[in-house]
């Protein structure tokens, strides 16, 4: 399916917002640049939840020349998260952003969540990036980290995004599927695959609350100015698109006399 095929941007009547969400893990900018640029140009998101963004030296240039390529700004995260990025066009007023750090295990990478709190139109979204482990056990153990991180933001409509480093049949994975709609299985469009390493497996994926509306989510098919060349240059994982319907914020009630 064409990146077209996918509902696009528009705030709606009453105050509801269709926002379109990209997870894309970048390896650290060490491949080609120009073709990453392009890629999440032609997928047009609001918010680009990053996995993998540059975290050693001069992190935050990289992080802006990336951001300054694609049309966006960045939000949060980097090397404050031990790689999860978050960017996200001019559409969205940011309210507040959070970084945090796992709980580090000796001989294993350090992990973390880029947290933000957006206002797109009349609606509120919450979004979290995350790159859980590659140890299975430890791996488990942050899928129910980052259901508590999710609560504890402490608001309705919450996007998730990342590398589970699993595919959905495994205990990370499914432990985050129980809770959260998994957006390529609640609405799949595109195509399913993420890694293009073998075996070739669904590992990137889009999580949401209940409250989210899922209109579509996978892998595109085919991209504007965009070649396979391109998606094979850029890094070893394929973008994970979605258009979502966040409903209006209601107001607070009144204090009662």
């Amino acid at each position: 399916m064409s990146v077209e095929d996918l509902p696009g941007s528009a705030s709606e009547p009453g105050g509801s917002a269709v926002v379109r969400v990209l997870s894309y893990n970048i390896r650290s900018m060490r491949d080609d640049t120009a073709a990453l640029a392009r890629i999440i140009r032609a997928c047009a998101p609001d918010l680009v939840l990053i996995q993998e963004a540059p975290r050693f030296f001069r992190w935050r240039k990289a992080a802006a020349r990336l951001a300054h390529a694609t049309d966006l700004v960045y939000v949060t995260g980097g090397a404050t998260t031990a790689g999860p990025m978050i960017l996200s066009s001019l559409r969205p007023h940011v309210e507040r952003t959070e970084d945090v750090l796992l709980p580090h295990t000796p001989g294993l990478h350090q992990r973390g969540f880029a947290t933000a709190v957006f206002r797109i139109g009349g609606a509120r979204l919450a979004a979290v990036s995350t790159h859980l482990s590659l140890d299975p056990a430890e791996r488990r153990d942050q899928a129910g980290l980052l259901l508590d991180r999710v609560a504890a933001m402490g608001e309705p409509h919450v996007i998730a995004g990342g590398d589970i480093n699993e595919p959905p049949d495994r205990p990370g994975f499914s432990r985050l599927s129980a809770t959260l709609q998994d957006a390529w299985a609640t609405k799949p469009w595109g195509g399913e695959i993420t890694n293009m390493r073998p075996p070739y497996q669904r590992i990137d994926a889009l999580f949401a609350t209940p409250s989210v509306e899922i209109l579509g989510c996978g892998v595109p098919h085919s991209l504007p100015g965009v070649t396979t060349a391109d998606l094979r240059a850029a890094t070893d994982h394929l973008p994970v698109l979605a258009a979502i319907r966040v409903p209006a914020t209601q107001p607070a009630a009144a204090a009662q006399p």
